[in-house]
C-alpha cells in the first residue's frame, strides 16, 4: 500500500493531501489560513495552550470556517471529545487513538519505523511522520531528513503524511504529496 496510497481506509473518500495544523504561534493567523488553504484539506487542531472553555470556543469559531470550505476537521483529543465537539477525527500517539471509533479518521504520530507500524496495527487511517526537516517545534532536534523520510514512509503499510519544516517548496523538493505544516501553511 505505502504511503502514496490515497484511497479511503475507513471514509468514503480520500484523505487531503494537504494539512494545517495549528498551534499558539500560528493562531492569529489560522482565519486567513483556513481560507487560503485549498478546498478539501485538513486541518487538525491542537491548541494546548488554551484552558478548555476557550479550547472549545476556539475550535468552533475554525471549524465554522474550515467547514465552509470543505475541510477535514481533526481534533487532538479523545474520540469522545471529538465526538462532542463535532470533529472529523482524532489526531495523536498511536496508542492514544485506541480504542478504534467508527465514523472517525484517526490520524497517528511516528517518528520511526516502529511507530508506523505500531500505528498500522492499531488501525490508524494515517501517519505524520515528523520531523522531517529542522523545525520551529524543536529547534536543534534530529530530523528524518529527506532520504530517511522517503525509506520509512514507503515502507509503510498506511499513508504517511510529511510533518516538520515543511513548506510547499520542500513538499516539492522531498518529492512527497501528502504533507502538513504549521509555520509553512500560516
Amino acid at each position: 500500500m505505502g504511503a502514496l496510497y490515497s484511497g479511503p481506509v475507513t471514509r468514503a473518500k480520500p484523505l487531503p493531501v494537504l494539512w494545517l495544523i495549528s498551534d499558539a504561534r500560528n493562531d492569529a493567523g489560522l482565519d486567513l489560513a483556513l481560507a487560503r488553504l485549498p478546498r478539501g484539506s485538513g486541518f487538525i487542531y491542537r491548541h494546548y495552550h488554551l484552558p478548555g472553555p476557550q479550547r472549545l470556543a476556539r475550535f468552533w469559531a475554525l471549524r465554522q470556517m474550515a467547514k465552509a470550505r470543505g475541510h477535514v476537521m481533526i481534533l487532538a483529543d479523545s474520540a469522545l471529545t471529538a465526538r462532542e465537539w463535532g470533529a472529523d477525527g482524532i489526531y495523536g500517539a498511536p496508542r492514544a487513538l485506541v480504542p478504534r471509533r467508527a465514523g472517525l479518521i484517526h490520524l497517528a504520530t511516528a517518528h520511526d519505523l516502529a511507530e508506523l507500524g505500531l500505528a498500522a496495527r492499531l488501525g490508524a487511517d494515517a501517519a505524520l511522520l515528523s520531523p522531517v526537516f529542522p523545525t520551529r517545534s524543536h529547534p536543534g532536534g534530529a530530523v528524518l531528513g529527506a532520504v530517511r523520510f522517503r525509506l520509512l514512509a514507503r515502507q509503510a503499510r498506511l499513508p504517511v503524511i510529511a510533518l516538520g519544516g515543511m513548506t510547499a517548496k520542500r513538499a516539492r523538493g522531498l518529492g512527497w504529496p501528502r504533507w502538513a505544516a504549521i509555520d509553512g501553511l500560516s
